[in-house]
């Protein structure tokens, strides 16, 4: 898939390695328990491939059309933990510092929910964050969804007493999306 200055693309081997530096930056996994190490990103590429061999869609390779540049990931993933709104899929994303700030996630975001309620033939799309990442919390504002504070959870993934267990589930139907 194509958008105005993105490629979103199955995963490259070249994809690797940069996909390593950005999982290893303190920066970008500050809202994840913590950073990966290469064979855990690794293996997190291996899953996302598989995704895409068993729904045809998940999480797309992103890439600067003008340069080329790796600079993360954003699509469609499908959360089965232990909660009362899963199994759901989920619009998500992680960029390489470099790209923050430029709109990318939310372009491409919005790519991904096209095809979610367009090929994949969702009715709902939920994304989800720790409350304590407003970047990713506005740009699920800016698509249009919305949050219900009754749907907030802890995420049963993320340690007790984190800060980062408190999760909030933003959600948005395919006739909101239209």
């Amino acid at each position: 898939m194509e958008t105005e200055r993105l490629i979103m693309r199955r995963w490259r081997e070249a994809d690797r390695e940069p996909f390593a530096a950005m999982n290893a930056d303190p920066e970008v996994m500050e809202h994840f328990p913590e950073p990966l190490s290469r064979e855990r990103s690794d293996a997190m590429v291996e899953r996302i491939e598989s995704a895409f061999d068993e729904h045809g869609y998940g999480l797309w390779a992103l890439e600067v059309r003008a340069t080329g540049e790796f600079i993360g990931f954003t699509g469609l993933a499908w959360q089965r933990f232990e909660a009362p709104f899963t199994p759901a899929l989920e619009v998500g994303w992680r960029l390489a510092r470099s790209a923050w700030g430029r709109g990318y996630a939310g372009e491409a975001a919005r790519a991904a929910l096209d095809h979610g309620f367009g090929p994949a033939g969702q009715e709902e799309i939920v994304s989800m964050t720790a409350v304590v990442n407003l970047r990713s919390r506005a740009v699920m504002e800016r698509l249009g969804m919305t949050r219900d504070p009754a749907d907030d959870f802890d995420h049963p993934r993320v340690a007790a007493g984190s800060p980062l267990r408190p999760h909030v589930l933003y959600r948005i139907s395919r006739d909101a999306w239209r």
